[in-house]
């Protein structure tokens, strides 16, 4: 039984209403007092017109987005920081570490070609995981602030729904709150993928998160995966000093790239120190008493156990959906076999009012494709209308080389029968990449054969991650091989290689 009593005034429940909740909810608000003496809070007649669950890529970007079109918006985040798994513990603090490793591993080992001397090179560990927790929070607290500028209401809290317009708020300082909304969008993101069998300590058996928080260099480390994940984090610690070897399922590494420039990735990390077992199963792994981890491994289709050793085994092997605590099956919303929300084309789950958005969902787990979804379901909730191209959404493996790519892939092309042809050119015939002493890769065009239309491009190479949103906005306005041909790109810039490969593809290249 509740005791309910209206306050008297906004300011009065300004100054009881529990810190979690940002000012702007202050303002509608109504306390109910339970009999044990605890408080809690619910929101007075007027419902958000969209709630957004999960304060990550999309979430952030959804909320925004819809506060911007003048939808009152309300965002719930448990993590108690904005920006979810890319902001705190993935894309972003992966960057810094990958970005200053390279500054470290190239001062240790290239700048004396290029006619500078450093003595004494030495890693201060600790400094440079401060430099990458300080970016983190530069960022998120910047989340914040375009929260109150856009006026969107942020709950730091856990959401669960009561009913499809109803939301229950645990407070992460105490207390407790409940929204109604006409319309939720489901953003809560993705968890690491559990090795079954093999427990995660974040010391010496690790996720993607430990693994950026290690507080000294292993002398081995294994990662088991080699996708993305696992091949970016090999590469951080292998510059910083690890043998690193990378224990992979399938027979080639770099799941969704395509398969000529996924083994020439393989052959250039391998020149860099990296060890590969492919086509090979983990059993299992004990800690021994030597402190060190016992991997066990054996060929994927079956053969003699081997037992490989290491400091440190990152499990990098996916990722799967957050859904738990939501109370998806209370309201009657879907869920497939893999825990992903089940949707439409329009991202509305089978339960009215309620969508879904990001890694939570179908399609690739990535931070600008949630954000792309994010954008177009407030477009829907507002407008009633909103597109993603999801033959134009990029990816990019951010090592040294970078490995980037978008569209289809020469395997996706052979087995859905279309016929095609390729252009390639080498950044060893680029002037800028001469000139750099950077020179290793290759860029990539798959076009239509009969239209010439671009189906694909795949990037290995310096600046490969910025260079293929070109490729992007070619894909997306059904540019030919010609078209990009034909338009001029300053000399000397890597972009050059972009354009030769283009006209490897209609034509032939001036340069190689």
């Amino acid at each position: 039984m509740l005791k309910i009593a209206q306050k008297a005034s906004h300011r009065s429940a300004q100054r009881t209403l529990h810190p979690s909740v940002s000012h702007a909810v202050r303002r509608n608000v109504v306390e109910f007092v339970r009999l044990d003496g605890s408080r809690g809070y619910a929101t007075g007649s007027e419902p958000y017109d969209a709630v957004v669950i999960g304060g990550g890529p999309g979430g952030y970007v959804a909320a925004i987005k819809a506060a911007q079109m003048g939808l009152k918006t309300a965002c719930i985040e448990s993590r108690g920081a904005l920006g979810g798994t890319c902001l705190n513990v993935g894309c972003i603090p992966s960057k810094a570490m990958l970005n200053n490793s390279h500054l470290y591993h190239q001062t240790q080992h290239d700048l004396k070609h290029r006619g500078i001397e450093v003595d004494n090179v030495s890693l201060n560990l600790d400094v440079m995981l401060a430099a990458k927790n300080k970016s983190v929070t530069g960022l998120t607290s910047g989340i914040e602030y375009l929260f109150k500028k856009n006026k969107v209401d942020y709950l730091k809290g856990t959401g669960s729904f009561v009913t499809a317009n109803k939301i229950h708020v645990a407070l992460n300082d105490g207390g407790e709150t409940q929204i109604e909304t006409k319309n939720t969008i489901i953003a809560t993101g993705s968890e690491v993928t559990p090795f079954p069998g093999i427990e995660i300590d974040e010391k010496q058996i690790v996720s993607s998160t430990g693994a950026l928080d290690l507080q000294k260099v292993p002398e081995k480390m294994i990662v088991i995966g080699g996708g993305v994940i696992g091949l970016e984090m090999g590469s951080v610690w292998s510059r910083l000093g690890a043998e690193v070897t990378v224990v992979e399922y399938l027979g080639a590494i770099g799941a969704g790239m395509d398969e000529e420039i996924g083994k020439n990735f393989q052959k250039i990390l391998s020149k860099q120190g990296f060890k590969f077992k492919l086509n090979t199963k983990v059993v299992g792994a004990e800690k021994g008493a030597n402190g060190k981890v016992q991997l066990k491994v054996e060929a994927a289709k079956g053969g003699k156990e081997e037992t490989l050793e290491a400091d440190v085994v990152l499990v990098a092997i996916g990722r799967r959906p957050v859904t738990r605590g939501l109370n998806l099956d209370k309201i009657g919303v879907e869920v497939d076999k893999r825990g992903r929300v089940v949707i439409d084309d329009q991202f509305r789950t089978s339960v009215k009012g309620v969508m879904a958005i990001g890694d939570v969902t179908f399609g690739p787990m990535l931070a600008h494709k949630a954000e792309e979804e994010g954008i177009a379901a407030a477009e829907i909730i507002k407008k009633g209308h909103g597109h993603v191209n999801y033959d134009a959404i990029p990816s990019v493996v951010y090592t040294h080389p970078e490995v980037a790519w978008v569209g289809k892939n020469e395997q996706e092309l052979k087995a859905a029968g279309v016929e095609y042809k390729v252009g390639k050119f080498p950044f060893t015939a680029n002037s800028r990449a001469k000139t750099n002493m950077d020179m290793e890769g290759s860029v990539k065009f798959i076009a239509e054969k009969e239209t010439d239309r671009v189906l694909g491009v795949h990037i290995i190479g310096p600046n490969a991650g910025e260079m293929i949103a070109s490729a992007t906005l070619a894909i997306e306005y059904s540019a030919s091989s010609e078209d990009i041909a034909r338009t001029s790109h300053a000399h000397p810039t890597l972009s050059e290689a972009f354009k030769e490969a283009a006209m490897a593809t209609y034509d032939a290249p001036i340069h190689f």
